[in-house]
């Protein structure tokens, strides 16, 4: 949708409609999308 902010590194499931700002390092998924895990930052 416009005007919706996906973070850096967020990863979105097939066929998802974003409504809302996704947060960095999240997934996901569903219609409306809703995040349903948090990714581990890699270390560097």
């Amino acid at each position: 949708m416009a005007g919706v902010t996906i973070g850096e590194g967020a990863v979105i499931g097939a066929g998802s409609i974003v409504t809302k700002d996704v947060p960095a390092n999240t997934i996901a998924v569903g219609n409306p999308a809703r995040v349903v895990r948090t990714l581990e930052e890699p270390e560097a």
